[in-house]
């Protein structure tokens, strides 16, 4: 977790979001698709309700989210061309990746993504050599200007959150997945609008690299997050504030 919303901010203050917002909206139209093959309905369906509510946060228009709904329910015929499933590796340094996709052609991204690793360094593994270094949580993050760490802590704890820390300018909170709509929905009542609020693959314990090894892992990241296939990209790097300060002036 440790430094991740500053490196997403910085990412945002660049511009790369914008730049980028057709392949943001491809990104978030396949969630939708593949989390309503379980029901249409983002009132009894929360993983639909939270890749709906990720469309609206990067204002992905109403009927290109209307159309993916129908698309994963089985209205359009295509949706059934996708899968989704996660590649486990490593980058330089032995940083451990997880990588979740979601393509109409697993051969070809097993393949691309193997290339982009051997190619930058690092190496694909088998299922489960990296995965067990970590666990699927709820995460949220938003700015400590919407609510001061004090009242996050004690609405956090409350709503079953395992650990609360501010990170310079903002607030992050990890917690069981069970406790995500708990959680969000305590967060809406304060007024608080998250920057991001998702279930998420969080290291169990963090690698430490100097500031030059650390850039350079998060090359190799930023390379296959910005892969067509490629849905989140998790991983135990820790950013420390060294590498932050290089980032920002990159």
């Amino acid at each position: 977790m440790s430094g991740h919303s500053h490196w997403a901010t910085i990412k945002r203050k660049k511009g790369a979001a914008d730049a980028k917002k057709g392949q943001v909206f491809t990104r978030i139209a396949k969630e939708i698709v593949m989390t309503a093959r379980s029901g249409a309905d983002v009132g009894s369906n929360f993983r639909l309700a939270l890749a709906v509510e990720k469309a609206r946060a990067v204002n992905m228009p109403k009927e290109s989210i209307e159309r993916a709904i129908r698309r994963g329910s089985g209205e359009d015929k295509d949706a059934n061309a996708f899968e989704e499933f996660t590649l486990e590796g490593y980058g330089p340094h032995g940083a451990a990746i997880m990588v979740e996709c979601v393509t109409d052609n697993r051969n070809r991204t097993v393949a691309d993504i193997r290339h982009t690793f051997s190619k930058n360094g690092g190496i694909m593994a088998e299922a489960g050599a990296v995965g067990w270094q970590f666990e699927r949580k709820s995460y949220f993050s938003f700015p400590a200007t919407q609510l001061n760490y004090e009242k996050a802590f004690e609405l956090a704890i409350d709503a079953g959150a395992d650990d609360v820390q501010e990170d310079g300018e903002n607030i992050e909170i990890v917690a069981p997945v069970d406790a995500f709509k708990t959680l969000l929905d305590a967060l809406h009542q304060a007024k608080v609008s998250p920057d991001e609020a998702e279930l998420r693959l969080i290291a169990k314990q963090d690698l430490e690299l100097d500031v030059e090894s650390t850039l350079q892992v998060l090359r190799v990241i930023e390379i296959i997050e910005d892969m067509d296939d490629v849905q989140n990209v998790f991983h135990n790097l820790k950013i420390s504030d060294e590498a932050l300060m290089a980032l920002e002036e990159e």
